[in-house]
């Protein structure tokens, strides 16, 4: 059985929005894009940037030092100069409750 945590409330990310969050081991980057939650590591592969400082673009998240993009559905890398995409997590919602569960194969 998979287990999902409690990492944040659907008040603290409204629509449009980014948030990060600290969750041991990495820093969680959540994302509420047209009312639907997406979970990804916060860190950019390329010089470990946080996410949350950069620009949110539709679907598609600006890391703030380079200007690579991720698309934040699935992780993967849409600029570079990025060549690995981020890691994405299973997320539920449970009342105004955000669960983090795995990250996606």
């Amino acid at each position: 059985m998979t287990s999902y945590t409690r990492i944040a409330g659907l008040a603290d990310i409204p629509v449009g929005k980014m948030l990060r969050v600290d969750h041991a081991p990495e820093p969680i980057l959540l994302v509420n894009v047209d009312a639907h939650i997406y979970a990804l590591c916060d860190t950019c592969p390329h010089e470990d940037a946080s996410l949350a400082s950069g620009a949110l673009q539709g679907k598609f998240v600006k890391c703030p030092l380079h200007g690579s993009r991720f698309d934040v559905r699935d992780g993967t890398v849409q600029e570079e100069p990025a060549e690995h995409g981020l890691t994405v997590f299973d997320v539920r919602i449970e009342g105004n409750d955000i669960l983090l569960g795995p990250p996606r194969s």
